[in-house]
């Protein structure tokens, strides 16, 4: 499958990513080549087998819960590069669209 320019520079205006004319260039010939190995996963004959989220032994890990110390509040935000009233202060990031 071919995945052309104005699709990874519509992927990238959604993900907000600064993107160079050459690094769109490799980002659509990789995407096509990840596609392109798809399609051949999908001639794999899969009708009998019972479908799973992992092929490995799983179960649940479970523990005591122990109280103990932790951070206080003033170590917590020492390295902090803005906080205000004890909280983390961090850039806005959502847009308002008129």
């Amino acid at each position: 499958m071919e995945i052309r320019i104005e699709q990874v520079e519509h992927v990238a205006a959604l993900a907000r990513l600064d993107v160079s004319e050459g690094e769109k260039a490799t980002f659509a010939r990789q995407l096509s080549a990840i596609l392109t190995h798809i399609d051949q996963l999908t001639a794999v004959e899969t009708g009998g087998v019972e479908p799973t989220a992992t092929f490995l032994p799983t179960g649940n890990v479970w523990r005591d819960d122990v109280i103990r110390p932790s951070l206080s509040q003033e170590q917590a935000l020492a390295n902090a590069p803005d906080q205000a009233r004890g909280c983390f202060c961090v850039p806005k990031i959502i847009e308002s669209r008129t």
